[in-house]
């Protein structure tokens, strides 16, 4: 496919975006009287149709293996983060409703944000270094009481293709501090939807759901290196040509 007809189609799917965000987050302001988990599916609605679109107009398509791995129960998710694609296809794809952790300063991106906002996610201010993670924690207890699943992303931030960011411990933290066991996810998204990139490219996003981790008995150290051994062992799994240097060192 010819660079000229990737941008053409990147061009229309980040209008397609900009327009639907725009419709959907003035929608919402209908939802907010909803029970929450009417909300959150109806909020959502704005993930199915931009993964929908991102399939349509970029050829971005996508398998998903292990999903007998997810309990019913509660449980912190740990995945990999190579774009934004994750960040959206979760919230349609798992069976309960998801609490991501990110950044307050999102919550001020003009209806982007208003959605965020409906949602009962986790905001925190990364300069306050223990108070984030303590405000994670205690926030995260509640909304696993409340039968959602937190979602995490151990490396903080998106990773490109091939690379491997530094685990942090929180999802192991709470994981520990609450009981409950965590489920590694590996995603090959960067190949289709790379960082800070604006074109799109066709292929299919694998997505791997491993066997819970049970957080009893364990560190949170112990805890985050499992998840990180297993995650990035299943990455050169699904994108064997990224890792080649790598193996030849």
């Amino acid at each position: 496919m010819s660079r000229l007809l990737l941008l053409m189609r990147s061009v229309l799917f980040a209008l397609v975006i900009v327009v639907a965000t725009v419709i959907w987050a003035t929608a919402c302001f209908g939802f907010v009287l909803l029970p929450y988990r009417q909300r959150y599916w109806m909020v959502t609605r704005w993930n199915v149709f931009i993964i929908l679109a991102a399939r349509y107009i970029c050829g971005i398509r996508w398998e998903v293996k292990g999903l007998e791995n997810l309990p019913d129960a509660p449980v912190i998710l740990l995945s990999k983060h190579q774009s934004a694609w994750e960040t959206i296809f979760y919230c349609w794809l798992m069976p309960r409703p998801l609490i991501f952790v990110f950044k307050k300063s999102l919550l001020y991106i003009p209806f982007f944000g208003w959605g965020l906002g409906m949602l009962r996610m986790i905001a925190i201010d990364r300069s306050k270094g223990r108070d984030a993670m303590s405000q994670v924690i205690t926030t995260g207890r509640k909304r696993l009481d409340d039968g959602q699943w937190v979602i995490m992303f151990p490396e903080g931030t998106r990773t490109a293709v091939g690379q491997q960011g530094k685990y942090k411990a929180g999802g192991a933290i709470l994981a520990i501090g609450t009981g409950v066991p965590v489920v590694p996810i590996a995603m090959n998204s960067g190949d289709c939807w790379p960082r800070n990139a604006f074109i799109k490219k066709p292929g299919l996003i694998t997505v791997s759901i491993g066997v819970p981790i049970a957080s009893e008995g364990m560190n949170s150290a112990e805890l985050i290196a499992e998840a990180e051994n297993w995650i990035e062992s299943e990455m050169r799994a699904l994108s064997p040509a990224a890792y080649l240097n790598e193996k030849s060192l």
